[in-house]
């Protein structure tokens, strides 16, 4: 019996082809917003260029650990060593409120892909769970604000797992794990859509789900043999593959 399908975000929901501004330009912005807030709850930062270099430091820093531990990197905790190399008391440094001054947003330009929320809405009105598990290093209730404003914040129920949330990244088994003990689901009752070869694919078939590949250009490739139960280029593809690994789920 099907209960839930799980999916990874970004480039499986949500397209980031088209965005108009690259990352450094982005983070650049919002960077700016937290200097403004600590120069006004603490003190001025004197060398603002520096600060932003050395959150990028920090932050690639933790994607670089990541790829030998799989322990998920921590955006704020870049911000937090940041601020204090440069001479903000640490106790002053709340990395809560300097995310909230980040202001995380929808990139501009990044959409959902136009049939994702035709296919969202099929699964729930047949009364399938969905959920969403992201490797990203700010907590989901960030990355919500991304959902909303694509209008699918809706088509989600409470698992919406965020890898800083749990510690580790995908393809790690506590990621998919806490996923499943989210939805009170086993592994044979799931299916999970995502586009990365090893993060999803890998990471979802070692708990024992089934696991689409979806498709995207310049998709991640790997030398480990890894073959996805199935392959489909738009979400359109997953429903048959949904009719036959579990005859009856449209009820």
């Amino acid at each position: 019996m099907l209960k839930a399908v799980l999916f990874d975000m970004d480039d499986t929901l949500l397209d980031w082809s088209k965005r108009s501004v690259d990352w450094m330009t982005y983070e650049r912005r919002h960077l700016e917003k937290v200097h403004a807030y600590i120069a006004q709850t603490v003190r001025p930062i004197d060398r603002p260029n520096e600060f932003y270099d050395l959150v990028r430091y920090y932050s690639r820093q933790g994607w670089e650990d990541a790829e030998q531990t799989l322990r998920a990197p921590s955006y704020a905790e870049a911000l937090y060593k940041a601020l204090v190399e440069i001479g903000v008391p640490a106790e002053c440094v709340d990395r809560e409120a300097c995310m909230h001054a980040f202001g995380w947003e929808l990139m501009d330009g990044v959409r959902p892909f136009e049939e994702v929320e035709e296919v969202l809405g099929i699964l729930r009105q047949h009364g399938i769970q969905i959920g969403l598990v992201t490797n990203a290093s700010v907590p989901m209730r960030f990355r919500d604000q991304e959902l909303r404003a694509c209008g699918l914040l809706e088509y989600f129920g409470k698992c919406r797992i965020a890898a800083v949330d749990i510690g580790y990244l995908k393809p790690h088994p506590k990621i998919f794990e806490a996923a499943l003990a989210c939805i009170e689901a086993r592994p044979e009752e799931v299916v999970f859509v995502g586009d990365n070869i090893e993060a999803d694919i890998m990471g979802a078939q070692g708990v024992g789900m089934r696991a689409v590949l979806r498709q995207v250009p310049n998709g991640k490739r790997s030398e480990r043999h890894i073959v996805p139960d199935a392959i489909i280029g738009n979400l359109h593809e997953l429903l048959p593959l949904l009719d036959a690994w579990h005859d009856g789920w449209r009820g």
